[in-house]
């Protein structure tokens, strides 16, 4: 179940805004389709990324994928628990599975991500 407080990426990533900042991650849908994460490539503190582009890389027992930043911004905090322990991510991926938060600079990008309805019905489409 995707929770209801948060703005879904179509790439499968989430953000869950508060001001300025953006927690970001990648949605339940997306580590299920990954299967066991192995390993994560975190983004570095101060580095700028930009929506729709490549933040971070994650590596699971099936694949490697691409994790797709929902805004632009500058990443300000990274989980560093994820060094450690990535199967946070497959255990929790909108609670300690959390990968980044981003310092966005442009508010607006948020209305270009759906809501938890709209991802619903997208992930039902994509899935058929």
């Amino acid at each position: 179940m995707n929770p209801e407080n948060i703005k879904y990426h179509k790439e499968h990533t989430w953000a869950k805004i508060s001001g300025k900042k953006a927690i970001v991650g990648i949605t339940d849908y997306a580590q299920d389709a990954l299967g066991d994460i192995v390993y994560i490539d975190l983004p570095d503190i101060d580095a700028t990324v930009e929506a729709n582009t490549e933040m971070a890389e994650i590596e699971s027992t099936k694949s490697t994928s691409a994790v797709i930043a929902p805004v632009s911004g500058t990443v300000i905090e990274i989980n560093d628990k994820l060094a450690d322990a990535p199967e946070l991510i497959n255990e929790e991926p909108y609670g300690k599975g959390w990968i980044a938060v981003i310092q966005m600079e442009n508010l607006m990008e948020v209305n270009d991500l759906m809501d938890v309805d709209e991802y619903e019905v997208f992930i039902e489409e994509e899935s058929k």
